[in-house]
């Protein structure tokens, strides 16, 4: 899979040459040049992870990278922090802003790259994990489901709307949020679709009388709980 690389850097040369160098290890990548570019296009497509250069027009990485942080569909994106300032006093602002990892300029394409296939393993590895509520297992890294041993047979989209919520219990998630979460941020569909795929979801689950794990709060969205 082609990852997805932000590159929020606003001297062209620089860019250029870490566009050039990430793409030549094949990754796909987007670049822009201010903090509202980088809001705009991490609202309209789906990014595997973001390079975030110090000093931006408009303010600061470290202000982006607490947006980031602070939104519920970015606010687990593996982010690198660039920038000229090595103090150890910066490295800490950056690290406690919440970036993942801290790389100073001038820096060589070779350890940027390495820094950068080291945290996206990272990342996947928190993922893969098995999700567990009693009876029902939710495996992520061979997405499979099964309640007592039994496999259940999910399409991927209810594969995915149980993982997402299984991996947050007792979170209340609106049909919105859920459609920039599960089925990526930019989609346009109806949110009546969440609808249909919960209905679906609890289906599956119904013969094992685990549907109401899946729970409707009036108003406000979906939760996954096994409190009644």
């Amino acid at each position: 899979m082609q990852h997805h690389v932000l590159i929020v850097e606003d001297e062209p040369d620089i860019a250029e040459m870490i566009k050039m160098s990430l793409e030549n290890n094949g990754f796909h990548t987007s670049h822009v040049d201010s903090i509202a570019a980088a809001r705009v296009l991490l609202g309209s497509e789906k990014v595997d992870l973001a390079l975030v250069d110090w000093m931006l027009p408009g303010g600061s990485g470290i202000e982006l990278v607490r947006f980031l942080r602070k939104n519920e569909v970015t606010k687990l994106l593996p982010v690198i922090m660039l920038t000229a300032k090595a103090e150890e006093n910066d490295v800490t602002a950056g690290l406690d802003a919440g970036a993942d990892d801290y790389i100073t300029k001038p820096f060589s394409p070779r350890e940027l790259n390495s820094r950068i296939k080291a945290l996206l393993r990272r990342s996947h590895a928190a993922l893969d994990e098995t999700l567990q509520t009693g009876r029902l297992l939710c495996n992520t890294s061979n997405h499979r489901v099964s309640v007592d041993g039994k496999t259940l047979a999910l399409g991927a989209t209810e594969f995915n709307l149980l993982q997402f919520l299984m991996s947050r219990p007792e979170r209340v998630f609106s049909r919105a949020q859920l459609l920039d979460h599960v089925w990526g941020p930019g989609t346009f569909i109806e949110e009546r679709t969440v609808d249909v795929h919960i209905l679906r979801l609890r289906k599956a689950l119904k013969p094992y009388q685990l549907d109401s794990l899946i729970q409707t709060v009036r108003g406000a969205g979906y939760r996954f709980s096994d409190q009644d």
